[in-house]
Order: C-alpha cells, then structure tokens, then sequence
C-alpha cells in the first residue's frame, strides 16, 4: 500500500513524533511506500500569531495537501498531529483529492484545550462532561494564555459544529478504551473510532534478570503531574535499600536533587542509554497523577520485561492490570506507593511479574502486532475509496 502520513512535529521531540516515524519506518521494512510530510509551527512570534489564528482551519495547509495527494495518490492518509498548523482542514483536502483519511489522537485535544485532561495538576473532564472546549479560555489552561487557549478552544469547537469526524474522517484511532470513551462523551461519533495501542521495539535480551537488580528506574519529566516528588516521598519511606535513579529533567529537578537516601538524578539520558538501563534494572515506577496517553516508557519497560509499579489512573490499569492488583497505587499516596515499593523486596514475585510484562509486549505491544493493527486499518479505510462521495464535499 501507499500511505501519505500527515504529522506537525514538536519543537522538542516526543513521543508522538517517535511513534510516528517508528510506524513510517516499520511499514516500510514491511514492503509498503510510505511518504511523510512534516510540518512544523512557526518559530517566529508574528509566524505563530498567524497560524495560530487560522488553527482552526488553515487553507494553505490544506491546498499542499490536496496538492500531495493529487500527486502522490496514496491508498489511506494517516495524519498524527494537525495542532496547529496543519489544522483539521487537510481532512477535507485529502478526501477532496480521493484519499481515504485515519487520524490517530495521540492526546485528549479533540476535547481539551491544553490536550490533557489536566488543571491546577489535578484530571480535569469539565470540557468532555459539558461538551463545551470554552471552560479551557476561562480557565487560561493552554500554556496560561487567555489567546492562544482560545485558538484551541476554537478549534475544538469549530470543527465540533462542523461535523469534521464525521464528514472528513474515515476512521478515529484511540490509544486506549479509556481515551476513547472520554472522546465519545465529548461528541466524537462511537462508530467513527476505534481503538488501536502503539507498538515500541524490541529492545532485545535483557543483561540482568530483574530478580538480581537492585536499581529502580524513573523515566520523564521531572513535573508535577508526572509525580516524581511523590515518588521520592515514598522511597524515603519504603526504606528498601534498593537504588532509585531519575531520568529526566524539568522544574522539580532542584527540589528532588536535595533528597538523599539511594536516589540519583541521571539528567536527560538518549534513547538508547534508557534502553540499555531498563535491561539492566529491577522495575520501573510511573507514579502519574494525571491521564497518561499511553506512555511510551510503560511500553518500553515492558518490552525490556520489567515489572512496573504505576498509579491507578487513567488508561494506565488498562495496561499495567495484567501484572497483577499489586503493582497499582493510588495516585498521590506515597503511602500506598511506599507498599508497592516493598513488594520489590520479593525476588519471586519480581521475576515472575517481569515473565508477564515481556509476556504482555510480545501480546499486544510489539512490532508484530503493531504491524497487523496498521494493516487492518488501511485494509479497512482504503475499502471506502471506492464507495460514492457525496457530492460538495
């Protein structure tokens, strides 16, 4: 097959960014064409201001893309991030063009103005409940700014009213039932989405079995919602004797370098160095208090078989739950997460829970299954291309 993959990049590399180009290159090793055209937001203030203003429909965007797949005529277009300068009018452009469409909603922003669920560090779903992206402009919840929440917000609800996902979409992916659900509640049609995990490498055999480590790992921002102070309160009094390293950097960083007691901050490490120290470690800890997309790190530890201690919430026990009721925690008790850290005293229960996890990737989460999951999807979405089109569209 031939996909045209869509993705307005990051100004700092993340995961979604990571995930697309591991989904471009693992369907090319798999014998499909795949062509990939990024974009990136304006770096310049002026630049910005404009594009931001036409977020919620960008014609220029859309004409290049029109243009794309008029030459290209790919079988599917597979679009990751249209935030904000692609914005959601290269749907229309590439069904306009006779390209079926798949959008894949790394993030809750088709019903979030700051894309997270998250204000004043707490879950937030007061625009999912209500239907209405506006409570995101009162409460300034992208970026602090009263204007550019209330591009997004505008956004949410022009394309909302329009009926966007339902005209312009062929096929919605969630990463998570979880998120899926929080998407129907904010107006997105059931039967227009449909939920599809990603997949990360194998990172291969590990160097340790995870009974003979006694390291402990944190990956992520060092911010609030990721919790890595609540992680330190709770190491402080499980009391293990084990070794926490913290990889990662972000404003809390001052705060937690002033702790003691087994733990080292890392800084920011490459891809492959956390890679190399997953295989290597004893479990992984995700103490998130906020709604996690799917976490990229989860996956990966996962893959490298370790057993992961995460908080209960969100779409993360869709994940972790088949480890075992043990290895969830309430979400900012370091109290509980005191206890699940404990558990990692238990040889046997760590080595046999770090079996499940690499059981688990290889089930739903490796670049086998990643690769039968994409080729449903555009099997399915490109059936629709020779269907009639309504006319005007």
């Amino acid at each position: 097959m031939r996909i045209l993959q869509l993705h307005t990049q990051y100004r700092q590399p993340g995961g979604e960014d990571t995930v697309a180009s591991n989904e471009a290159e693992l369907l090319r090793n798999a014998g499909h064409s795949v062509i990939e055209h990024r974009e990136q937001n304006p770096l310049t203030p002026v630049g910005a201001a404009k594009d931001m203003m036409r977020a919620p429909w960008n014609r220029s965007a859309a004409e290049k893309v029109r243009d794309l797949v008029e030459i290209h005529r790919p079988d599917v277009t597979h679009v990751h991030n249209t935030w904000y300068h692609l914005s959601p009018s290269v749907f229309q452009a590439a069904h306009d063009a006779g390209s079926p469409t798949v959008l894949t909603l790394h993030n809750y922003r088709l019903a979030c103005a700051n894309a997270m669920l998250l204000r004043d560090s707490r879950p937030c779903e007061l625009c999912v409940s209500s239907q209405n992206a506006w409570h995101g402009v009162r409460h300034k919840c992208y970026l602090g700014s009263y204007t550019q929440s209330l591009a997004s917000a505008a956004t949410i609800t022009f394309n909302r009213r329009r009926g966007t996902w339902a005209k312009d979409v062929d096929l919605i992916l969630a990463l998570t039932e979880f998120a899926r659900e929080r998407f129907i509640e904010s107006g997105v049609p059931a039967d227009r989405i449909a939920v599809k995990p990603n997949f990360v490498p194998d990172p291969g055999p590990r160097s340790v079995p995870v009974e003979q480590s006694d390291v402990v790992l944190f990956v992520g921002r060092l911010t609030t919602e990721k919790a890595p102070d609540v992680l330190v309160d709770a190491w402080e009094r499980a009391d293990t004797g084990h070794k926490l390293e913290i990889i990662g950097v972000g404003p809390l960083e001052a705060e937690l370098r002033r702790a003691g007691g087994g733990i080292t901050l890392l800084g920011q490490l490459d891809h492959a160095e956390v890679r190399k120290r997953m295989l290597a470690a004893r479990a992984l800890v995700l103490p998130s208090i906020w709604y996690e997309g799917l976490s990229m790190v989860l996956l990966e530890a996962l893959a490298a078989g370790l057993p992961v201690l995460a908080s209960d919430i969100g779409p993360i026990p869709e994940v972790v739950a088949p480890l075992g009721p043990d290895w969830l925690a309430r979400p900012g008790d370091p109290a509980d997460l005191a206890a699940g850290l404990r558990r990692l005293l238990d040889d046997a229960a760590v080595a046999a829970t770090g079996g499940r996890a690499r059981a688990l990737y290889e089930e739903k989460y490796s670049e086998q299954q990643g690769l039968s999951a994409l080729e449903a999807v555009y099997e399915r979405v490109a059936r629709t291309i020779s269907d009639p089109r309504p006319q005007g569209r």
